[in-house]
């Protein structure tokens, strides 16, 4: 039977199928629970692990053998944020100033007609609609325990779990960084994220002293984060990359081996490959629609981008050529990429079935066939319209998503997903996770696959709470 955790509990941890919860964010009772499946665990393996234990509000790493727990290194607590409560920031002072229009040149008839007929064929999206794409807002560092999320319009929240000396997190905010859509780190960089905001995208990068990033000619050299009391790090914003349609962006996607950055605007076509080598974008587009989607495969070889009409294409990244594919159960609103990047999972705005696509040949090819993943459960037992959002951990084995409206009982939990390759996608519900304080929906997840013993699935909570639940498993 899958795990339902009763309202007012909110959720520790998986142990092997099995999620564990605690009615409250610091019940005691937790450890036990840990201890008692641990325990279990151990007289199925002899030799010694790392574990994971709630105690206190924190996720702490232990070392179980010889019936003697050890804590070793890292705690993963719970990070608070406030998500409608933000921080002042300083504005440029022309924004303060009456707007006057002396001396200002004046739009030609051209552009004026130019731009209304760009409005008229590519209509400025609507915000709420956005909200139920699955923006990238929370990433994992892929090589490093470094959690970033969107933490407010204009912020985004650096937390370094291997830092022991930082006790609050670092909080990204400069000038040049408005209305911030979406966070993801840059592969084999260390420690660099990109940040997409209004007008273009931010790239941090974190400097300690004797190891100072190279800055850009141009960026505001107070551009910096605060940063925690004892660290002995900060982070520097070392580039702005924009084009010259100076649109809000909203997706990011970087290609796994981290020398290119794709991004998009909800409000435009087109989307952008970007060579941080050169410091120059190349814009690309097919079709008319709006892009809502960008995912890069785990290989590098293909680029899935989605649109806002349901159609959606995918790219073979040596020649630049796509595949056209188009959905009758409304627009994707989530896509993942199996660890070898030969199968795109996607999910649809309108349908509670999600789709595989498996690539029948090699690279460059884009051959595909479409098949069927059923999830019964979320029509039936919580009579959802659709999946919100979804998230596939890097070894295959755990897949999370959220879904719209549902039941009172089962609104707002996370669903997960025990996934078997074998060699078609097929799935099984484990169970749900509830987060803390009472209606609190999720916003972003993302899944850490830096440990051997399981994933760690983070989610960001409407009641304004990061949390990290370890999903302890063993491999297919």
């Amino acid at each position: 039977m899958p795990s339902f955790p009763p309202p007012g509990a909110v959720t520790v941890c998986e142990i092997n199928r099995d999620l564990v919860v605690a009615e409250a964010l610091s019940d005691d009772r937790a450890k036990d629970a840990y201890g008692d499946a641990l325990v279990s665990l151990h007289q199925i393996k002899d030799f010694a692990s790392i574990f994971f234990f709630y105690h206190r509000g924190e996720f702490a790493c232990l070392k179980f053998g010889v019936g003697i727990w050890h804590l070793q290194g890292m705690v993963f607590s719970p990070i608070p944020f406030q998500p409608d409560t933000l921080p002042p920031i300083r504005e440029p002072p022309a924004a303060e100033q009456p707007e006057s229009t002396e001396n200002e040149p004046t739009a030609s008839v051209t552009s004026t007609i130019s731009e209304f007929f760009k409005r008229m064929i590519f209509p400025p999206l609507n915000p709420n609609l956005l909200q139920e794409f699955d923006i990238q807002k929370i990433s994992w560092n892929p090589h490093k325990h470094c959690l970033a999320f969107v933490s407010g319009k204009n912020q985004v929240i650096v937390h370094d779990f291997e830092d022991s000396d930082a006790k609050e997190p670092f909080i990204l905010t400069s000038d040049q960084q408005i209305n911030v859509k979406a966070v993801e780190w840059r592969p084999n960089s260390g420690k660099m994220i990109a940040v997409a905001c209004k007008g273009g995208i931010c790239l941090w990068s974190a400097s300690y002293p004797g190891d100072v990033p190279f800055m850009k000619a141009g960026v505001t050299p107070y551009s910096f984060s605060a940063f925690p009391r004892g660290s002995g790090g900060r982070w520097i914003l070392v580039d702005v990359l924009r084009d010259s349609s100076a649109e809000q962006v909203t997706v990011l996607c970087w290609k796994p081996d981290g020398r290119y950055l794709a991004s998009a605007s909800c409000n435009s076509p087109s989307f952008m490959i970007w060579d941080l080598s050169q410091g120059l974008g190349t814009p690309i587009r097919r079709g008319l629609s709006n892009i809502s989607l960008l995912r890069w495969s785990t290989s590098g070889d293909y680029l899935l981008a989605a649109k806002f009409d349901g159609t959606f294409h995918f790219w073979e990244t040596n020649t630049w050529t796509s595949e056209p594919w188009s959905s009758s159960n409304g627009y994707v609103s989530g896509a993942n990429w199996d660890p070898e990047g030969r199968v795109a999972l996607v999910s649809f705005s309108n349908s509670t079935t999600l789709g595989s696509i498996h690539f029948s040949s090699k690279p460059p090819s884009l051959d595909a066939h479409l098949l069927p993943v059923e999830l019964p459960e979320i029509s039936s037992l919580i009579v959802s319209r659709g999946i919100e959002k979804l998230a596939w951990d890097a070894s295959g084995e755990r897949l999370a998503l959220s879904f719209k409206d549902g039941n009172e009982m089962y609104r707002g939990l996370v669903a997960v997903y025990d996934v078997r390759r074998s060699p078609l996608v097929s799935v099984s519900l484990v169970g749900f996770i509830r987060g803390p304080g009472e209606g609190a929906k999720p916003l972003a997840f993302a899944f850490h696959n830096k440990f051997k013993q399981g994933p760690l699935l983070s989610v960001c909570w409407s009641s304004g709470w990061c949390c990290t639940y370890p999903l302890i498993l063993r491999s297919h």
